[in-house]
């Protein structure tokens, strides 16, 4: 199934101008509307996310689905500790989930990859 992850590029008054207009929904005890996606205020921004290694990772996750965080890292040539804290960061923003499983008697930490592609919308 392929899920694509849109990622948006708003000037900081509109996103200031999107807090407020929610901010008066839920004071007037409307509902909100759930938004899918991730949004910055600059392309800096979306590039400080989407560095070549946490996209190596995405792709490592999707394409060999690793049993492990470490395998995951072992595969990628790359320090454990990183790997992790670049995929807390890429939970954060709900690229990955990393799910809890037991293999005999240990539990490990399995990373999932919650889109097949990421698409870029940049308001001008």
């Amino acid at each position: 199934m392929a899920k694509t992850m849109t990622i948006q590029i708003k000037p900081p008054d509109e996103v200031l101008e999107d807090f407020r207009d929610a901010f008066k929904r839920v004071a007037a005890g409307r509902r909100l509307r759930q938004r899918e996606g991730v949004y910055f205020t600059s392309i800096q921004a979306a590039r400080n996310l989407l560095t070549p290694n946490r996209l190596a990772l995405l792709r490592a996750i999707r394409t060999q689905r690793p049993r492990s965080i470490y395998e995951l890292a072992k595969r990628l040539h790359r320090n454990l500790k990183n790997v992790q804290d670049d995929l807390r960061l890429l939970e954060e923003y709900g690229l990955v989930r990393i799910a809890k499983e037991r293999v005999g008697k240990r539990r490990t930490s399995v990373p999932e990859a919650l889109c097949t592609e990421i698409a870029l919308k940049i308001a001008i």
